[in-house]
């Protein structure tokens, strides 16, 4: 089963925003690997902390029982930093998790009740919300479900069209509030195209979900700690979800860990009655491991102490100038920018897959992405020239293909 077409990429080390191959390439990490290298790369500091770690207390489980100090310490800084009031953490292995864990909730809080019913979940057109089962069967991204024999690996999901909340009001009518369970959306959606919320939507979506005692999902796994310029996009765009998941920019990749904030109305009936409460049965091998949660809280201290969260912000500002000079080349229809998270996408002449292939050979990393896009979401370390050294890359890939310099695809 081939897994690469054309030239395969083997990184060899990395520092800051900068990648080196097996080449000898010296290349701009434009995306922050999977969006998630945002304190940038090789980091001594955190090397150390891990280094002591292990020699601390290298793993250990946090079932039953058992936890240890630093999933402790983890849980309580991010409580302390959460989107939502009063909330509680659960940590897992990484994004594709939360959702599972998320969902799984949202299906247990209802069933816990009383109202068994409420079992479908909502999301949007191409949106993506991870690889494992649950998130598979929700992503709006077609070839992710395909291949299966069915359109869902879990039963009882439904999409709608990703701007449009008359179509998530037609679907609440159509499958009954009695019968939906949450609606799941990012708040910025990332590897659809990248598309940030469109004026007024999620007010809308929340009301509606408000209205018909429907749980309301924010997936932030893309945009937790600080991608758009605030520490939460839940924050920035003033939505109030029941559960919000999160990973990549919890360790900026420097280990896998993911999670989910719980509001208390989802909470509370399983802490209300003490011991006698019921019992929420989830939980990952390498939940509340404390290498990774000791990696996390130095991550967000790095993230605090150097003003990343700000920086994103002032990095926005300069993404979107320059995206704003390239939106009127012939061969682009848009450009679209969501805190410290850009694209561009390009029109039917040219494949983005093709003019990332293109721009790697000037030394920057970029994506493709759905919908002819271009994904650029560069580390919260980069400079202000960097940003628009990347853009100006992709420019002259853009006016090479023009001119009949370089083919305009493969």
């Amino acid at each position: 089963m081939p897994s690469v077409t054309g030239r395969q990429i083997q990184v060899v080390s990395a520092k800051g925003a900068y990648l080196t191959t097996d080449t000898g390439a010296r290349l701009f990490d434009g995306t922050a690997s999977l969006w998630y290298a945002n304190i940038g790369h090789g980091r001594e500091e955190m090397a150390k902390v891990a280094y002591e770690q292990m020699k601390t207390l290298d793993s250990y489980h946090v079932f039953g029982r058992y936890t240890n100090d630093r999933a402790v310490a983890l849980a309580e800084t991010l409580v302390s930093m959460a989107p939502i009031d009063d909330a509680k953490v659960i940590l897992n292995s990484g994004g594709s998790d939360s959702i599972d864990v998320a969902l799984k909730l949202a299906r247990r809080y209802w069933n816990q009740m009383g109202r068994t019913s409420k079992r479908v979940v909502i999301s949007r057109e191409h949106s993506y919300h991870g690889l494992h089962a649950y998130g598979t069967s929700v992503a709006g991204l077609d070839f992710n479900r395909e291949g299966y024999g069915t359109d869902s690996l879990v039963d009882g999901t439904e999409r709608v069209d990703k701007h449009s909340t008359t179509a998530f009001a037609e679907a609440i009518q159509r499958i009954g509030a009695d019968n939906i369970a949450a609606y799941i959306a990012e708040p910025v959606m990332g590897t659809g195209g990248v598309h940030p919320p469109q004026e007024g939507y999620f007010a809308e979506i929340q009301r509606l979900c408000h209205e018909n005692d429907i749980l309301f999902i924010a997936d932030e796994v893309i945009t937790g700690f600080g991608r758009t310029g605030a520490m939460f996009a839940s924050t920035r765009y003033a939505l109030q979800p029941d559960i919000v998941t999160f990973a990549k920019g919890v360790t900026s990749g420097y280990a896998a860990l993911g999670g989910i904030f719980v509001a208390p109305r989802v909470w509370r009936p399983f802490f209300e009655r003490g011991a006698a409460s019921p019992v929420y049965r989830h939980g990952t091998t390498y939940s509340g491991h404390p290498v990774t949660a000791a990696l996390a809280i130095k991550n967000l201290d790095i993230i605090e102490r150097e003003g990343l969260v700000e920086r994103a912000a002032a990095l926005e500002r300069v993404l979107a100038g320059e995206l704003a000079a390239i939106a009127s080349h012939e061969l682009v229809t848009a450009t679209r920018v969501g805190g410290f998270l850009g694209a561009i996408e390009l029109n039917d002449e040219v494949q983005a897959e093709w003019v990332t292939d293109q721009i790697l050979d000037l030394g920057f990393i970029t994506r493709p992405l759905r919908g002819n896009t271009v994904q650029i979401s560069p580390p919260f370390i980069t400079t202000d020239q960097e940003v628009r050294d990347l853009v100006n890359g992709v420019r002259h890939v853009l006016d090479d293909i023009r001119s009949g310099v370089v083919r305009a695809s493969a």
